[in-house]
């Protein structure tokens, strides 16, 4: 025979249940709250006694209901414990995040934990709510994603122009070639430099350089689409490879940034700056041995427009 429940120990325990920093929420059978501790009382602003044999979803109408009353079945059926987590449901309830140092959040991110209650005949009648406060967790796994996503958008683009520095842009070239390998599918490489680029440094300053290349990286921006790939080869020379573009539309292509290019005013210290681009295109249309094969050709005919007079687009053939 067990003994009799000893009147201090349920004391405790009931003290525990309150002043624990989790929600402690009882529910019957029926979902109805039978339990409400303090941390419940303070987050929602729901008191004990207007809880108390209340409908879980009437007081939060935000609960899923489907899913909630199936892992609340299989928890009774089963009589084993189910656990959620932030990461794959931000929240059960909708509580406001009232932590001063992860204020940033809107809400509460919680894990919780269901618990089968056995009565003294050994049928589950009632389920246990742990709901667990976890927002810093989240907001520091957020800020982490942050930062990562940050440093990586630093390692792979150009600081002045915003666009792909060398390294990730051959790497998405390589990746482009590959393809084309695999698929067959058209792909061209346009490479263009600034005409007279040092003539302009050594007129107006390395600032108005800078600010030439600035703008014409936003016109290329402008002008390509987002499964192109855009970026500044080294100083003063771009390239940009168009997936599924065969060469004469490649052509098309970089005449149009070429008018762009001709049409554009630089403004710097009260002094306007015009200027022009030669450019050289080439394609996957002829065998090829890697990616820089392509490099190369459409270097040969960039090569050929600065010495037929600049301001001009070849194509290699």
């Amino acid at each position: 025979m067990n003994d009799p429940i000893d009147l201090n120990e349920f004391h405790w325990l009931l003290a525990i249940v309150q002043s624990i920093d989790v929600g402690v929420v009882v529910l019957d059978r029926d979902y109805c709250v039978q339990v409400w501790n303090t941390f419940m009382e303070n987050r929602s602003g729901v008191q004990p006694k207007d809880a108390h044999n209340q409908n879980i979803f009437s007081l939060f109408p935000e609960i899923d209901r489907q899913w909630f009353s199936r892992k609340v079945e299989s928890v009774a059926t089963l009589g084993t414990p189910a656990f959620t987590v932030w990461e794959q449901r931000p929240y059960l309830m909708r509580f406001k995040n009232y932590q001063p140092i992860t204020g940033q959040e809107e809400f509460m991110y919680q894990n919780t934990t269901l618990l089968p209650l056995r009565s003294t005949d050994s049928k589950i009648n009632h389920i246990c709510l742990v709901i667990y406060d976890v927002t810093d967790v989240a907001t520091n796994r957020h800020q982490l994603q942050a930062a990562n996503a940050q440093l990586q958008q630093l390692s792979s683009t150009d600081r002045l122009t915003g666009l792909y520095n060398r390294g990730h842009w051959e790497e998405s070239l390589k990746v482009a070639y590959a393809r084309h390998q695999r698929y067959g599918n058209a792909t061209s490489l346009v490479m263009f430099d600034i005409d007279h680029f040092k003539r302009v440094n050594d007129t107006y300053g390395h600032q108005a350089g800078d600010k030439v290349i600035e703008q014409v990286a936003g016109l290329v921006r402008e002008h390509v689409r987002d499964t192109d790939l855009a970026g500044r080869y080294g100083g003063e020379e771009f390239g940009v490879v168009l997936s599924d573009t065969d060469k004469t539309s490649a052509v098309f292509f970089a005449e149009r940034l070429r008018k762009a290019v001709e049409r554009l005013e630089v403004l710097h210290n009260g002094q306007s700056i015009r200027f022009t681009i030669s450019l050289g295109v080439a394609d996957l249309s002829q065998l090829s041995i890697n990616h820089t094969d392509l490099i190369a050709w459409a270097d040969q005919a960039l090569y050929a427009s600065k010495k037929a007079g600049r301001n001009r687009v070849t194509v290699y053939e």
